[in-house]
């Protein structure tokens, strides 16, 4: 089949499309690419530079080895670490079990219940109650503190709940004919055929995890225990406390401004390396929702 030729205004027009997607490319990744770039310089050059850099004149890990002398760093690191271990399963089985709640028909009192979830997406109780809360429970200066206030998104249920809609029901059907319960068709029939949207979801839970920040600034009071987005927080916000908190001397005069771009480096690395893994995931599972609503 031989393709229709382009005339002068299909050219022009793809000229003109194609000319505005890589100049939103390139305004979308060159902050990234600069502060990537600005954690290998020195403070001199990334003052000279102005905000436009391609590339250090000289490489230098100075900026790496005093955000790793910061001891409160690394306990950031594994702070965030163990919020994940400990939240991403309750998010999992938490959002699978609204799905498949919203999903079924014929539940008693369904509609609302479904309306009292759907009124905490747009209303919550607010920050104090929130904290008193929180205190009464006695998780202040705990994980679980910021692990259990957002255990379920009601987005990402009805996501779930769009998934499980998309199985046959006959499946469902034949599992009761055999005596199987909710909890079993859960488990051997829901879950192994909307994987594609639970990993999804799973990433969508963890990059929350992972950058969230106000919570713990809230109910933690341990420095020891914040999560690292708190301690890069505190990075950018006063420096100084990194300065006496290492033995930098001169180095940290020379680092003093790429030291905050070397911990954000260090924050971003490990959620772009999970990303490559789940990316096959996403045309399947995000864009069910635009299927079928």
């Amino acid at each position: 089949m031989k393709r229709k030729r382009k005339n002068l205004s299909d050219v022009v027009l793809d000229t003109v499309i194609y000319a505005i997607l890589i100049f939103l490319v390139v305004v979308t990744l060159y902050p990234v690419w600069f502060v990537f770039v600005a954690s290998f310089a020195s403070s001199t050059e990334v003052a000279l530079s102005k905000g436009l850099m391609l590339w250090p004149k000289e490489f230098m890990l100075g900026a790496y080895e005093l955000v790793f002398e910061y001891d409160l760093l690394m306990s950031g690191f594994l702070n965030s670490i163990k919020v994940l271990v400990m939240g991403l399963p309750i998010n999992i089985i938490l959002t699978m079990f609204a799905g498949y709640f919203m999903a079924c028909t014929g539940m008693k009192f369904k509609k609302p219940i479904v309306y009292m979830m759907m009124f905490t997406m747009y209303f919550s109780g607010g920050l104090v109650p929130g904290l008193l809360n929180i205190r009464d429970l006695g998780l202040i200066d705990t994980t679980w503190a910021l692990v259990l206030p957002g255990a379920l998104s009601v987005y990402n249920a009805i996501i779930c709940k769009t998934a499980i809609e998309a199985i046959p029901e006959s499946l469902q059907e034949s599992a009761y004919l055999d005596g199987a319960n909710d909890l079993q068709i859960i488990g051997r029939i829901v879950f192994p055929l909307i994987k594609p949207t639970l990993a999804v979801l799973l990433l969508y839970y963890g990059v929350a995890h992972w950058n969230s920040w106000f919570a713990a600034s809230i109910y933690i009071r341990d420095p020891l225990k914040l999560p690292v987005q708190n301690i890069i927080r505190n990075i950018m916000q006063a420096d100084s406390a990194l300065a006496t908190s290492v033995a930098a001397g001169d180095s940290y005069d020379t680092y003093y401004e790429t030291i905050k771009y070397a911990a954000i480096v260090m924050t971003m690395v490990p959620i772009m390396c999970v990303y490559p893994f789940l990316q096959k995931y996403f045309a399947k599972g995000a864009m069910i929702g635009a299927v079928k609503g």
